[in-house]
């Protein structure tokens, strides 16, 4: 092979594949768009082996180019390789996900009497066997996933801003606990690579899309999204996770992410209906799959509708923040809703019985009865499109004023 074609050969393997090691998982610009994600992983796996396929190819050459003493070839080579040098140590050591972002070094749960946290943030929230623990939205998106043990049960707590995602899973896999990094993102959600197969796993599905795992889901635990004095309500012991200071610079970057104020065009809301970065509810029953739209939502206080052959109830509550989804449908009983004369609880139109904004009936006659919760998330729709194939929008002219 010609000396300076296996140079140009080689130096363009090795440029290529650092580059697109990382441009493809993460959000460059125009990386997100394509369905590139088997030929990404592919990449990562064997990048090691097409470092040296590169590295053979130019190395004879360079040998020969170095021993020749032709200065402006020496010259041009030696910038070419310093600009690889460079190329490598920003693609290895400061663009991937995992130099970005942290877990908690210095892990602190609380109760609300000893807590920093304002009790207007926003929160996911899992209560286990008796044990509820909340943890801020602006402290986890930086983390992207924090591990606990929530009631005996082990956790991982994920979110991310880019998809404005929720989700807590079991951390087991293959009837033994494993630990995730954070290996980049897809159609911009948070992938996590497991440390024993390395397999790729989808933030917002729990779903792994690469590697030995492909098609294999982690156990969803569930969990809610709300503003912590609500979660306080119901959970007046929680432990509350705190800030760890050392992050302290990185949470400000997300200081008014719950607002969807934030200046981060990736992570800011559209207030806009139905636009790529506008905020929806999407809820799931069985196989099927609708969104609601915010704007929507909060205009109506309660959204009715049926959904696989179910009907349900969408509400958010007066703080205009906390949203919840249940059937509608107490032992076989359709009701319907509205707000009692207070607007801080719910009242139903067949019974009058009274209904606390937690689904609770507390006085009528269905008291003691509860509303069913069905899972429901808060995030940008162009999220809840990609991940939740074949969702259906609701129809605005049918929300219940």
């Amino acid at each position: 092979m010609n000396r300076t074609f296996a140079l140009i050969v080689g130096f363009l393997i090795l440029f290529a594949s650092e580059i697109l090691r990382v441009y493809l998982i993460m959000p460059f610009p125009g990386s997100q768009q394509s369905n590139s994600i088997k030929f990404a992983y592919a990449l990562d796996q064997n990048i090691w082996w097409i470092r040296l396929v590169g590295l053979a190819l130019i190395a004879y050459p360079l040998y020969k180019a170095f021993k020749s003493g032709k200065r402006p070839r020496i010259v041009g080579l030696s910038i070419v390789l310093i600009l690889y040098i460079g190329i490598f140590w920003l693609f290895n050591f400061k663009f991937l996900a995992e130099k970005m972002f942290y877990q908690p070094t210095n892990k602190s749960m609380v109760k609300n009497e000893g807590s920093t946290i304002p009790v207007g943030k926003l929160v996911i929230g899992v209560a286990l066997n008796g044990d509820a623990r909340a943890y801020p939205i602006e402290i986890i998106a930086y983390h992207h996933q924090v591990r606990d043990t929530v009631g005996g049960v082990p956790v991982m707590v994920t979110y991310c801003s880019v998809c404005r995602t929720g989700r807590v899973y079991s951390p087991e896999l293959n009837g033994k606990l494993e630990d995730f990094r954070l290996v980049g993102m897809d159609h911009f959600n948070a992938m996590f690579e497991d440390l024993t197969t390395k397999s790729w796993w989808m933030q917002a599905t729990g779903q792994a899309v690469a590697g030995p795992l492909t098609g294999t889901s982690l156990k969803e635990i569930p969990s809610e999204q709300m503003r912590l004095s609500s979660w306080l309500k119901k959970y007046p012991a929680s432990l509350i996770m705190q800030k760890d200071t050392l992050f302290a610079k990185s949470y400000k970057q997300l200081a008014g992410y719950d607002q969807g104020t934030i200046p981060d065009e990736l992570e800011k809301r559209d207030t806009k209906s139905w636009q790529n970065k506008s905020w929806v509810v999407g809820v799931k029953i069985d196989n099927l799959r609708r969104a609601y739209d915010w704007n929507n939502l909060l205009s109506a206080g309660i959204i009715e509708d049926t959904l696989n052959g179910q009907p349900i109830l969408v509400y958010v509550e007066g703080d205009n923040v906390t949203f919840h989804a249940w059937k509608r449908n107490p032992d076989g009983q359709v009701l319907n809703f509205e707000k009692d004369s207070t607007g801080m609880n719910l009242k139903d139109v067949q019974t009058h019985s009274l209904w606390t904004s937690q689904g609770d009936c507390i006085d009528g006659a269905l008291k003691g009865k509860s509303l069913e919760k069905i899972p429901a998330y808060q995030e940008f729709w162009h999220s809840w499109r990609q991940f939740q194939p074949g969702t259906s929008a609701f129809a605005v002219d049918s929300t219940k004023k």
